[in-house]
């Protein structure tokens, strides 16, 4: 490859110093492309053909919008930039499409489908999540390319707009078009980074799954002064089946819920793991959660249980009597390490064992569970990223095994069978899913850096790396 790195990076920086990254952003922001609004398929759809395709197509490739397997729901972009059939293929993911605007709740001046620059700040809706970040991965593309006018490796943009809502569709699209998206290596850029100050690779994310507890002992509600003392109350029951769950403590206590083990180069990852400390964030409870755990083991290699909401009686109108029935809603989070279909089975075993038996376990049907994902710390194609985000950055990354939230990184492992990245370059206090919602203009700057020099790495160093995985 001719050119230089330096050149590329350089390059890619001054598309941010130039306004050129703003003023495309202020494109795609102007879209109102909410996903969980019913009434905004048009808008996807123009998303895809009228704003993000020409930026996509500007890049050399070749630009397809196909729909989505699933009616009603919106469509995925592919575009796809083939230099060599023999060269390795990257995949990069985003999502177009948004969570509700909220304008009602934004401060006064700003409009959540306009791009407002303060300070260091950019203002709109999906500045964060996920139209800034995906454009960073367009434009660093663009700058690697403009050095040697070649990238050095084949390129497939996919951008998705149904995230938001959990990427209906996502797994029986990537089945269908399987050759069209076939990949060496997965990457995203999506997601808050752990420390502003670190670059950062996150390699999957834990799965999740949602369930009812339900106790039903009776119909209706029984006088307390009558009944307290003499009917069964279902809030204690309930209260006690919870505590069976988890300790005061934070520990877990269902057989099967906790990894039987931790790979080692999970643990190493998480050892080297920076958090950034912030007045406006919460501070870890050092107390709370499996003993002798770092707070990144306890988030990154560990599972999680939270009661989302419990209820018996009337909360809003409590009266004087004994309730019939109490309920309430648990989320577990987990990493690979567990096996994601024995999580109710062991709970269900966990509750008869304890004397729990009259509670059901009652599936949630209006949102379904995410599977965990992870790629191996020790894969070639994550030191080549962490080599590059080294280079650029001088100094090393943190690596996280996988990230805390959710995201679709196993159906593409699954699917397509590629080790997954994600190279998140937003922050903690962005205010995604909210009011507010913001990017770091120096965070960003710096995120088109260090992605013209992944891509230039990868232009000259993918081959072997391709090479790498197949021999292992």
């Amino acid at each position: 490859m001719q050119g230089s790195r330096d050149g590329a990076v350089a390059r890619a920086q001054e598309a941010f110093d130039s306004g050129a990254y703003v003023r495309a952003l202020e494109a795609l922001v102007a879209v109102r492309s909410e996903s969980q609004n019913p009434e905004r398929g048009a808008e996807l759809r123009r998303y895809c053909v009228e704003v993000l395709g020409p930026m996509v197509a500007s890049l050399g490739c070749t630009v397809q919008v196909l729909d989505n397997p699933l009616p009603e729901r919106g469509p995925i972009l592919v575009g796809r930039r083939i230099e060599d059939a023999a060269l390795p293929t990257v995949l990069v993911y985003g999502h177009g499409d948004v969570v509700h605007g909220m304008p009602e709740r934004w401060r006064a001046g700003l409009d959540p489908f306009r791009v407002t620059v303060e300070g260091e700040r950019l203002y709109g809706r999906g500045t964060a999540d996920n139209k800034g970040q995906h454009l960073i991965a367009l434009e660093s593309l663009r700058a690697a390319l403009a050095e040697p006018g070649a990238l050095g490796f084949n390129v497939t943009i996919l951008v998705e707009t149904g995230e938001e809502v959990g990427s209906p569709g996502l797994r029986a699209f990537l089945q269908r078009h399987r050759e069209l998206c076939a990949a060496d290596v997965f990457i995203g850029l999506d997601g808050p980074r752990k420390n502003k100050a670190i670059p950062e690779l996150s390699l999957g994310a834990r799965g999740g799954l949602t369930f009812d507890l339900a106790l039903d002992l009776r119909e209706g509600s029984h006088h307390s002064g009558h009944w307290g003392g003499v009917l069964a109350d279902p809030g204690f029951i309930m209260a006690h089946a919870l505590a069976s769950i988890v300790s005061q403590d934070g520990r877990i206590l269902v057989p099967g819920w906790r990894p039987e083990t931790v790979p080692d180069s999970v643990r190493r990852a998480c050892a080297t793991v920076e958090f950034e400390e912030s007045p406006d964030l919460p501070q870890a409870d050092p107390a709370w959660g499996e003993p002798g755990m770092s707070k990144a083991e306890r988030i990154f290699a560990w599972t999680s249980v939270i009661v989302l909401a419990s209820v018996t009686g009337e909360p809003r109108a409590p009266t004087n009597a004994v309730a019939g029935s109490a309920r309430a809603r648990l989320q577990v989070r987990h990493t690979v390490d567990l096996a994601a279909d024995e999580i109710v089975p062991n709970l269900r075993r966990h509750l008869d064992a304890n004397g729990f038996a009259a509670i059901e376990i009652v599936p949630v049907t209006d949102q379904d569970p995410f599977a965990a994902s992870r790629t191996d710390p020790d894969d070639p194609w994550v030191r080549l990223v962490v080599e590059s985000l080294t280079r650029t950055a001088g100094r090393g990354p943190n690596v996280v095994p996988n990230g805390a939230g959710s995201n679709p990184s196993e159906i593409f492992k699954q699917e397509l069978g590629v080790p997954i990245m994600w190279l998140p370059q937003s922050y903690a206090g962005c205010g995604q899913h909210g009011p507010n919602e913001h990017a770091l203009a120096p965070l960003y700057r710096d995120g088109l850096r260090l992605m013209a020099g992944v891509w230039w790495d990868i232009g000259e160093h993918g081959a072997a790396a391709r090479r790498a995985v197949r021999r292992a």
